[in-house]
């Protein structure tokens, strides 16, 4: 009976570890599953069709690389990604700058109803993009809007938050008003996790609140402010939601290539040109991987340095 025991004691473990090692690929299957459908799959088939060509004569025609060495010489898609970078260099530093100030305030423990507050910072977050367009195209509207409306009563010129030179910065407000509590609350869970040994130690060493946050909480969240640099990077460059809600009640400033994701939007949907849409959208994509490369290097290097 022992040596029955003894036996199957080695087969035993060895079956639990081959059920441990099983484990894993099933638990990572659905998530690979829904990877490869919802996302190579449809890319994949996007990269096909940037290869052909619609005519009215013969049909669709492989083209290969033509339809990419057009996109390049496109006119409104260079002038839809120049002015998305130039939104980029005006709105994300001014968000992040107010996500790392709310963020520092709300760690200091100084204020009062904290939690109220960061509530209160979060909360657009949650409101729908959509919904938050229309919401400030409504503030914005030139003739029906309540800045609009008390500039009149007060007999002075209604502000021209439609206008071709204010757009951009319209536009920034309504994205930072958007995304400041979700990169808040990025930095914020950052600040939390730094020990309090570190605080301790630098106020026995007579360090102010203004050393700490220097010295101590601002090294600690730049792995923080990186990954929200990154993920403002991507939605700068996907800027598609504001522009194309507030297209309607600013036409002659919002063109249909305003931006290069309402670009390959409209080439796609309105101009029933897939195949180059596909193009448009493959370069967008490889803009923001350069862009973001740009960056990871330029904070490596420093870092380094």
């Amino acid at each position: 009976m022992m040596t029955a025991t003894t036996a199957a004691s080695p087969k035993g473990r060895r079956g639990g570890a081959r059920r441990r090692r099983s484990a894993g690929p099933l638990f990572v299957a659905p998530f690979m599953a829904l990877f490869l459908l919802l996302f190579l799959a449809p890319l994949g088939y996007a990269a096909y069709l940037s290869l052909f060509q619609e005519r009215l004569i013969g049909g669709t025609a492989f083209v290969g690389l033509d339809n990419y060495v057009r996109a390049l010489g496109d006119p409104q898609l260079i002038h839809g990604v120049v002015r998305v970078a130039l939104f980029f260099v005006i709105q994300v530093p001014l968000m992040l700058l107010l996500a790392l100030l709310f963020a520092l305030a709300l760690d200091s423990g100084l204020l009062r109803f904290a939690k109220v507050i960061r509530l209160g910072i979060f909360v657009p977050y949650a409101v729908p993009s959509v919904v938050a367009a229309l919401m400030w195209g409504y503030l914005y509207g030139p003739g029906f809007g309540p800045f609009a409306q008390l500039s009149h009563d007060l007999h002075l010129p209604a502000p021209a938050f439609l206008s071709d030179g204010w757009m951009l910065g319209s536009l920034s407000n309504i994205v930072t008003w958007e995304f400041v509590g979700y990169n808040m609350i990025i930095l914020y869970a950052a600040l939390r996790t730094i020990p309090e040994e570190l605080y301790e130690a630098a106020a026995m060493d007579g360090a102010g609140a203004w050393r700490i946050a220097w010295s101590i909480k601002l090294p600690a969240l730049r792995p923080a402010l990186m990954l929200t640099l990154l993920f403002s990077v991507i939605g700068s460059f996907q800027l598609f939601n504001e522009p194309k809600l507030l297209m309607s009640i600013a036409p002659d400033v919002i063109s249909s290539s305003y931006t290069a994701n309402l670009y390959a939007y409209t080439l796609a949907f309105t101009g029933q040109q897939v195949n180059y849409a596909a193009t448009v959208s493959f370069l967008l994509g490889l803009v923001i991987v350069i862009v973001s490369y740009a960056v990871l290097l330029t904070a490596n290097r420093r870092r380094t340095s």
